[in-house]
């Protein structure tokens, strides 16, 4: 499992021109990719891993300021071009595959209390967000 991990000021989800998720104040947005052998152990590892990590202003983490977070599933983030210009999606995990992972990933950040809004899984979403920093993170999990 990996997440790109992005403290935001703000940002949204939009999904044919309806907001799905959004965030108005500090938080995170978490484009989550999973592949073939992830499990919702790792997921919930992964999810308490990001919660926790100290990126947040005077080096506090989303847990300890009760920050929002935004996540969005991108098995793009599997993506392999290390041959020739047209990508690979092979490593990443077919839908019925990943979609429940991403579903126990956001389960878990909010059983630690997060508040965690969501893209809608395989839609075409438009993701706006505002960096601050700017700071983002690649974490694997």
């Amino acid at each position: 499992m990996r997440a790109v991990v992005q403290v935001v000021s703000s940002a949204s989800v939009t999904v044919d021109g309806t907001v799905v998720a959004r965030i108005d104040s500090p938080g995170l947005v978490v484009l989550l990719g999973v592949t073939h052998d992830d499990t919702p152990e790792r997921a919930a590892r992964l999810a308490a891993k990001v919660h926790d990590l100290r990126i947040m202003d005077d080096e506090r983490s989303a847990a300890d300021l009760g920050a929002p977070l935004v996540v969005v599933s991108q098995f793009t983030l599997y993506g392999d071009a290390r041959k020739g210009r047209r990508p690979t999606w092979a490593a990443a995990a077919p839908g019925e595959v990943a979609e429940p992972l991403v579903e126990a990933f956001c389960a878990a950040l909010r059983a630690r209390g997060a508040d965690v809004g969501t893209g809608v899984f395989g839609a075409h979403m438009a993701v706006a967000l505002v960096n601050d920093g700017p700071r983002t993170l690649v974490v694997e999990g």
